[in-house]
């Protein structure tokens, strides 16, 4: 079995170091020693600091999400929603834009959320823009990414589990669409989490991992997933893409995330 020091984890700096203004988190993360970030909405700040922060820290951004609606709203993204594909189609555009801007290569697109008696014409929706976004997203030589979100924490939202979302990608039949496979919302939805990783990771149409502890989306130290079996899995299912960290540190306050690290500096040594 591989060393799981081989894995790359990304800092998500919508999570960690909150209690740093949103531009100085990329500092904190380079000094903790990571070498890759991810964030909800960049579009949110000003492109050249974001750039400029991602230069200064050498930083690699993989991963963000293009713009969901009106968050404040109520809106989980807009793929599927009915009488918003202009707003959608301008969401995709802007962050394809903003991806080639900052070199990230990978874009989130939420899904949004769905009534009980719109399932269908929902997916329907949600299929046919997803298939056109992919298409500009092969223009621009980059990768969409589709992410089953849990109940509990969304409710209402259209994809929740792996199955389907893998055959939505294998319908629509682009290498610019996959799956963000976060396996704290995986083990709330379905779990069996080492057969899942073993059905899903090898077809290559996961894109990107995220990670947090369950049920309190804490570090990945604690919790019902015991995460040192999860990354030995990983390793040796010979995972190559990035690993978001996308938790909720325990440690409030300043030098909270940082504290919350040993985990990880665990695993550089193993």
């Amino acid at each position: 079995m591989s060393a799981p020091s081989s894995l790359k984890f990304a800092a998500n700096l919508s999570w960690l170091y909150t209690d740093l203004p949103f531009l100085d988190r990329f500092e904190a993360a380079a000094r903790d020693g990571f070498k890759g970030v991810e964030c909800l909405f960049p579009h949110e700040f000003p492109m050249p600091e974001v750039r400029d922060r991602l230069r200064h820290n050498g930083l690699q951004l993989v991963l963000f999400n293009a713009a969901p609606g009106d968050w404040s709203q109520g809106d989980r993204g807009l793929a599927c929603l009915a009488d918003r594909e202009a707003a959608f189609h301008a969401s995709i555009d802007d962050a394809l834009t903003l991806a080639e801007a900052l070199d990230c290569p990978r874009i989130h697109v939420m899904a949004g959320l769905c009534r009980e008696d719109d399932q269908a014409a929902s997916w329907a929706r949600y299929q046919a823009h997803l298939a056109w976004a992919a298409q500009r997203a092969e223009q621009a030589g980059r990768t969409l990414m589709i992410e089953p979100i849990n109940t509990r924490d969304m409710p209402g939202y259209l994809l929740n589990r792996q199955a389907p979302a893998h055959a939505l990608v294998q319908a629509i039949g682009s290498a610019h669409l996959q799956v963000q496979m976060d396996l704290y919302h995986c083990q709330i939805m379905e779990g069996d989490l080492t057969m899942q990783l073993r059905q899903w990771l090898p077809t290559g149409s996961v894109g990107h991992l995220q990670i947090a502890a369950v049920p309190d989306r804490g570090e990945p130290n604690a919790g019902e997933l015991h995460y040192p079996h999860v990354f030995a899995e990983l390793a040796a299912l010979n995972w190559q893409g990035w690993i978001g960290c996308e938790y909720k540190p325990r440690q409030s306050g300043p030098g909270g995330t940082s504290a919350g690290l040993g985990w990880w500096r665990a695993l550089q040594t193993a």
